[in-house]
């Protein structure tokens, strides 16, 4: 069982950084990959980016690609999203989960309550 909590989100000027934390429970966060997702309000869940559990291999939507980097340490059991570059179509909540590495949330076994991004233009 993993429990994870988001941090760090808020209100941005476009242009402006943001760094998202996800905190993980239970001893086996390592064996997991990572993903961040984002919802905003009447739109779909999407998928942004993902981490394998070694940390070697990463995946990004073309939308965040270059802009989004996500990482991870696990001896702090804790997931990250540095956000640069921020446009107002990034805003939306964001959710980090663990289990696959694909883009679809139904391959994602668990997951945060989100955190609110809100890029002001």
């Amino acid at each position: 069982q993993v429990q994870l909590v988001e941090s760090g989100g808020g209100l941005v000027q476009a242009g402006g950084s943001l760094r998202l934390s996800c905190a993980a429970s239970g001893r086996t966060f390592s064996s997991y990959n990572m993903g961040w997702f984002r919802q905003a309000p009447g739109k779909e869940r999407e998928f942004v980016a993902s981490l394998e559990w070694s940390g070697k291999r990463t995946y990004y939507a073309d939308s965040v690609k270059g802009r989004f980097t996500i990482s991870r340490d696990n001896a702090k059991n804790t997931a990250y999203l540095q956000m640069n570059s921020l446009k107002p179509e990034d805003t939306a909540v964001y959710y980090c989960a663990a289990g696959s590495m694909g883009t679809m949330p139904q391959g994602y076994v668990y997951w945060g309550q989100g955190t609110q991004v809100t890029v002001s233009s």
